[in-house]
């Protein structure tokens, strides 16, 4: 499965760049960057059950996340270097969900190990200076999440919607080379039907803020 993901993932980065390479005017600006930073997760939150567990009565404990490192690739695409354009972009992150602590009726539940990758199209409007280029954008795409086998939980993958908001600073080092600086707000609602086996599974509410940062190549 994961190699499967990887792969998909991988086919459509070298279509797109393909694509574009291939159709780019003379006077458009594209550009490839990689990035990396940190990702500050919030809680999944709203926590249900699903399945034989939908509308069980009583709430469910929302699960604290990790913070962990993310990183990833853009390409982008800027007609006539004119101040709007379209990003295509794939991150990975590992916000793992910590332990449960110990309550008066349940024992300590160990936490759970969870990777998200986002896969991404966002719309970008920017300043375009010569030297610093602030801008800002929203997109939306597919977030492939998957939690690992534990005690008490199994082993299962979701793919559901996501969004995001960002806003950045693009500064040129060379006519062609440049670095830049990138908050983010993203989020998805991901459900793990087997997550408990036969019993049912969960949903939840995914947030996170990331600091980002990187080094783009512009042609």
């Amino acid at each position: 499965m994961e190699k499967n993901q990887t792969s998909v993932i991988g086919f459509f980065g070298i279509v797109f760049v393909s694509i574009l390479a291939s159709t780019i005017p003379a006077s458009a600006e594209m550009y490839i960057a990689g990035t990396a930073g940190v990702n500050f997760a919030d809680r999944i939150n709203s926590i249900a059950g699903t399945g034989p567990l939908a509308g069980e009565p009583g709430s469910f404990v929302d699960f604290d996340l990790q913070n962990s490192i993310s990183f990833g690739g853009k390409v982008g695409y800027f007609p006539g270097h004119s101040w709007y354009g379209v990003e295509a972009e794939v991150l990975h992150t590992t916000p793992h969900v910590k332990s449960l602590p110990r309550t008066p009726t349940l024992d300590e539940v160990p936490g759970i190990h969870f990777r998200l990758t986002t896969v991404g199209v966002n719309f970008i409007a920017r300043y375009p200076g010569r030297t610093l280029q602030p801008y800002v954008g929203a997109g939306v795409g597919a977030a492939i999440a998957h939690i690992g086998d534990t005690a008490t939980v199994r082993s299962d993958t979701d793919v559901a919607v996501a969004w995001n908001v960002l806003v950045g600073l693009r500064a040129f080092i060379t006519s062609k080379i440049a670095v830049f600086g990138e908050y983010k707000h993203s989020g998805a609602t991901l459900k793990f039907d087997q997550a408990f086996g036969d019993v049912g599974g969960f949903s939840g509410n995914y947030r996170a803020q990331l600091l980002l940062g990187g080094l783009s190549y512009h042609f």
